[in-house]
């Protein structure tokens, strides 16, 4: 179980480090504009993010057989 944690994170760290230094000046906008959202509208994105990463570490572990 700690395997599939510790890959995860890896996972989020590595694909967050590479949005972060292929585009640098797209996420200072996007930031910019996060801080001008309305909380709602980041908790419905949260809550959609959740469910979508929830359904694939499903299918993954449904291929995967794990």
């Amino acid at each position: 179980m700690l395997i599939y944690i510790l890959l995860g994170v890896g996972l989020a760290l590595a694909v967050e480090g590479f949005v972060y230094a292929a585009a640098p000046g797209a996420m200072k906008r996007m930031m910019a504009e996060i801080q001008n959202s309305p909380d709602g509208a980041l908790r419905l994105a949260g809550l959609f993010a959740l469910a979508v990463g929830v359904a694939i570490v499903a299918l993954a572990r449904q291929l995967g057989g794990a």
